[in-house]
């Protein structure tokens, strides 16, 4: 099988156990490779399956997020597609985010640049939206800014009470909040 096949469970289980606690034990029982397998799909080890984790997470923002918001429409309209699609993604709230684990421990030095790139990216698109829509710049930024901080607060916040509803109702009023005043 070709190595995107394990995505998605690589996904799952650095959702779980972050960089340092997916163990190449807990890999190779989750994926049903033996480590020479492993080694066989990701020569790089669990480096080269962040990678590919961050990989399939970068085109899934680009058709999901970043396109939506770069075509043409009411700003509110785009924003709501945006929030349907984090839903997606983080299953309704239930689902940490990638992103913000691989910010934590050891992987901080090795994944932060691409990290980072992927949140400047949305921030990006968002505000690019709001000035479209008449928003001062600085403001706009701002703004994009606050709509990562208002989803991954959520997204902690509901991870830390067992409950999706901060989450939900974070994206509900997303759309609503980054429009305001235009």
């Amino acid at each position: 099988m070709p190595k995107a096949t394990y995505v998605p469970c690589l996904l799952q289980l650095f959702r779980q156990y972050g960089y340092d606690g997916a163990t190449l034990a807990r890999i190779s029982e989750a994926t049903g490779l033996g480590k020479a397998s492993l080694y066989h799909h990701f020569p790089g080890g669990k480096d080269e399956m962040v990678e590919a984790v961050l990989e399939h997470l970068e085109d899934w923002l680009s058709r999901n997020i970043l396109q939506p918001l770069a075509s043409p429409g009411d700003a509110i309209a785009r924003f709501r597609c945006m929030c349907d699609r984090l839903t997606e993604l983080y299953e309704g709230g239930t689902q940490p985010c990638v992103f913000a684990i691989l910010l934590l421990g050891s992987a901080r030095d090795v994944f932060h640049a691409k990290v980072k790139a992927l949140f400047r990216g949305w921030i990006d698109a968002i505000a690019a939206v709001l000035v479209e829509a008449g928003m001062d710049r600085e403001l706009a930024r701002q703004r994009g800014e606050d709509a990562a901080i208002a989803v991954q607060g959520a997204l902690v916040l509901s991870q830390a009470l067992e409950d999706p509803s901060p989450f939900l109702r974070s994206v509900q009023q997303l759309p609503t909040q980054l429009c305001r005043g235009i």
